[in-house]
């Protein structure tokens, strides 16, 4: 663990992050982030970072060496894409268990590189250290280069255990792995003065391939992306470029940045979200090859691209800017798409109101003060509550974020879109931005919005007034109909004939049921037979209508 120390202690120690740069020697030492203890790391651990950051390279065997679960977790996080090999998509781990953790891992690592070159046999192997085999002393380095050895491929440890730190230090910890196993030991078969890396770009949706094109049209080659749709071979020679762009803000700036000292290739950090952050980066690129040597055409020929790719993305956007205008975001991200998702948005004619800037560096924050104004709202730390709270009352009309983020904009019935790394659409470049623009527009005026805002029936006013109105109509008529059977109750039930207890209800039941006429009958089906009830009984018969008897209503039928 004394070379990982080492390693990490170099790492804290960036001199290409200004940040980091201005501090005192001891505040340095610290580190830019602060560290996390052993299962705190939460937003990532540093295997995880590692992880996400190298296992684009298509072609190569991600190997987890540690329980089954740190692979699992890891496994296909970042929604990256290929263009050719898959088998970065499988998912390789030592599954170490019980015995392992006592008696060492080192012997079934080295059977699962064993395994996996006999069925897969892969340029090369990426092993993984993770927090348990770190815990007990495997050394990963020794049986990696052993297997090297014997099985004449490469096989490279990345020293990124979790309890090391969060993310970003695990993609920098991969960025070192790859520094000093793999850059450099192969040459490519040819160069070229147009050929370029890039570095932290992952392809994600396929972004990548929304601006290849455009370097296909100008003659650049990108000999080099790491790590997005990359191969083993092509990041081994990648020493060879005359220049380098870095994307994903400062999570790989320790790779550009040995590698300008190394092999004397510049470097500069820009971003294709958004029109006119496109077109800057090419102009920078070509800016770049041309001191290196390129031709001096490549200014005009960058320029030319870039003037009808503007004019087409303008004239895509410029249908949806009306529909926009008064539309306010809340940009919840963090990194280089803090400031470059903003200056997108803002082309497309939105207001921001804030965006997060917790993994942020001083150069991104500066950038944002630049786009949004020196009293740009640049949000550290927001937890759920707030951010309901200013989706609900209206102080944003749509958030963009990552996925973890959108239950708070529909629990507040509030249109969301995924702007992170697990995202669908790809939004890089001239056509990504039109494609950001189409899906901001489809979040916003999805009439599901419109539906779920309502409120719901027993909070309406106007239906609770008209409920209540039938409510209480209804309660009328049950008031109205109970006194009424109440009543004919109480009338049917009174004493016709004292001496036998007969009711009123009884004798008018005989009478319409066998269509009786007189007193004799009804005394027959009765027994209602005394002297006193004769004259009743007449009032009753004078008082019904006639009623046939049953059986003549079922001859007569």
């Amino acid at each position: 663990m004394s070379s990982l120390s080492a390693t990490i202690q170099d790492v804290f120690n960036e001199p290409g992050c200004a940040k980091n740069a201005s501090k005192p020697d001891a505040e340095r030492k610290k580190g830019c982030t602060k560290q996390l203890q052993p299962g705190s790391a939460a937003g990532g651990c540093a295997f995880d970072g590692a992880k996400i950051a190298l296992q684009p390279f298509t072609d190569v065997a991600h190997l987890v060496h540690g329980p089954i679960a740190c692979e699992g977790n890891s496994w296909d996080n970042r929604g990256a894409a290929s263009s050719g090999a898959s088998i970065w998509r499988t998912g390789f781990t030592t599954d170490m268990n019980e015995t392992d953790i006592v008696f060492g891992g080192e012997k079934r690592l080295y059977r699962a590189i064993r395994e996996i070159i006999a069925k897969y046999n892969p340029p090369a192997i990426f092993v993984y250290q993770t927090c348990i085999p770190a815990m007990i002393g495997d050394d990963i380095n020794a049986v990696c280069k052993a297997a090297s050895q014997k099985f004449g491929k490469p096989v490279i440890p990345v020293n990124s255990p979790g309890f090391v730190g969060p993310k970003n230090l695990g993609c920098k910890l991969a960025g070192e792995s790859l520094l000093e196993h793999v850059i450099g030991t192969e040459e490519p078969d040819y160069t070229t003065p147009y050929d370029i890396n890039l570095i932290g770009e992952y392809n994600l949706s396929g972004e990548l391939w929304q601006v290849k094109p455009l370097f296909d049209e100008l003659g650049i080659r990108i000999l080099s992306c790491i790590s997005g749709d990359g191969k083993y071979r092509e990041v081994a020679s990648s020493h060879r470029a005359r220049a380098a762009m870095m994307v994903c803000s400062k999570s790989m700036i320790n790779v550009a940045r040995k590698m300008e000292e190394r092999y004397g290739i510049p470097f500069f950090e820009g971003s294709f979200y958004g029109i006119q952050d496109s077109s800057n980066s090419l102009r920078e690129i070509a800016r770049l090859l041309l001191e290196r040597g390129a031709p001096k055409d490549i200014i005009d020929r960058t320029e030319t691209v870039i003037a009808r790719e503007e004019a087409r993305a303008w004239a895509a956007i410029e249908p949806y800017k009306p529909r926009f205008a008064g539309k306010r975001a809340l940009l919840i991200t963090g990194g280089v798409k803090s400031w470059s998702v903003v200056a997108a948005l803002q082309e497309a004619g939105l207001e921001l109101v804030g965006t997060s800037v917790k993994k942020s560096t001083k150069e991104d924050k500066e950038r944002i003060k630049e786009l949004m104004g020196q009293d740009a709202h640049m949000i550290e730390d927001m937890t759920p509550r707030e951010m309901y709270k200013i989706l609900k009352d209206a102080k944003a009309d749509i958030m963009l974020s990552g996925g973890k983020s959108q239950f708070v904009a529909l629990k507040a019935a509030m249109p969301w879109l995924d702007i992170n790394q697990e995202r669908y659409h790809a939004y890089m470049g001239y056509i990504g931005m039109v494609k950001l623009v189409e899906q901001i527009d489809k979040a916003l005026f999805n009439p599901i919005w419109e539906q779920l805002r309502r409120p719901a029936p027993w909070d309406d006013t106007a239906n609770n007034r008209q409920f209540k109105a039938i409510a209480q109509k209804d309660a009328h008529i049950a008031e109205i109909t109970a006194d009424h059977l109440l009543a004919e109750t109480t009338r049917r039930a009174k004493k016709i004939c004292l001496c036998k207890a007969v009711d009123l209800g009884t004798i008018e039941d005989a009478i319409r049921s066998h269509g009786l006429s007189t007193v004799e009958a009804v005394r027959q089906h009765t027994e209602a037979v005394g002297g006193c009830c004769k004259r009743r009984i007449e009032d009753i018969l004078a008082s019904m209508p006639v009623s046939l008897p049953p059986a003549i209503l079922q001859a007569a039928e």
